[in-house]
């Protein structure tokens, strides 16, 4: 198949095009600069000039496509919520672009926050504080007879050039001495390598159905304690106890989610898709990683 595919240079979307190509699709990336256009063919992946700002470009994009993997969001944890409706109208763009065809589209969710304190499987639908939508944008294509799909991605997607939430701790630990947890740091990260969350993207492309969610998560569920502890350790920085408000004020909206309980399964995931992750966990990543590289 041919893929459109926003976010195509990202962390996890640079992967997912790496896996498409591997497994014989022919990938469509949106770049909206001369680097991302030439780190895709240099992937061996074709280049659509344009941004999530440009509907016309997505519009494009899905015309040429037999299916469409949606990874792209901008990641300035200083302004969320502009990034969240940004990209809820990038995705009403792509959904009615896709409407009326049997095309799949695979768009990208978050599973922190959906069922906090408890284990979220992938039959929950939860209710989050967090202001994406793309979770009740999927629900609502597939309403609609769309092969629309949600791929719930772990707060923390590890590997090598992470650029997300454990960077930013160990860049905060850097520049105040220690590295922050809140309370007790009982609460719970789910956590997966981008590797094996790129062959699940792949996998829900392939064999998806419509209004189904899966979960990209390798680890159940890690302590924050514990990601704090190796941070500190690797730092030679302690760990501290802050109070939701205290972290909030160190670390941002970050702070705000280091807060968050959210553990959640995998178990659907496997078993509807085969999907078996392979690769290494988020604290044996940290220890063996590139993560405190200068």
């Amino acid at each position: 198949m041919r893929i459109f595919i926003t976010g195509a240079t990202g962390f996890v979307g640079s992967a997912v095009v790496r896996e498409l190509l591997t497994h014989g699709h022919n990938v469509l990336g949106l770049a909206r600069s001369e680097a991302s256009a030439a780190a895709l063919e240099r992937a061996g992946a074709g280049v659509l000039r344009g941004s999530l700002a440009d509907l016309d470009s997505l519009k494009r994009g899905v015309s040429e496509a037999d299916g469409v993997i949606h990874c792209a969001f901008d990641h300035d944890f200083s302004n969320f919520a502009a990034s969240a409706r940004a990209e809820q109208a990038a995705l009403e763009a792509l959904g009615a672009a896709i409407v009326g065809s049997d095309r799949p589209i695979v768009i990208t969710g978050g599973t922190i926050g959906l069922a906090p304190g408890r284990l979220l499987t992938e039959d929950d639908v939860g209710s989050s504080s967090l202001p994406r939508k793309a979770q009740e944008i999927a629900l609502a294509l597939a309403a609609r007879g769309v092969r629309a799909s949600v791929i719930r991605l772990s707060p923390s997607v590890h590997g090598d050039g992470d650029r997300g939430m454990v960077p930013s701790l160990i860049q905060s630990a850097r520049e105040k001495g220690f590295v922050t947890y809140v309370g007790a740091g009982e609460n719970r990260w789910s956590a997966v390598h981008r590797l094996d969350a790129a062959r699940l993207y792949r996998l829900a492309l392939e064999k998806g159905i419509a209004g189904a969610r899966y979960h990209a998560v390798d680890d159940e569920g890690v302590p924050i304690r514990a990601v704090a502890e190796v941070i500190g350790r690797r730092l030679g920085v302690p760990a501290v106890s802050k109070s939701p408000e205290e972290a909030a004020s160190i670390l941002g909206f970050i702070g705000h989610v280091l807060a968050m309980d959210g553990p959640a399964s995998n178990a659907l995931t496997r078993e509807r898709l085969g999907w078996a992750p392979t690769e290494r966990g988020l604290l044996e990543d940290l220890e063996k990683g590139t993560y405190f590289d200068a």
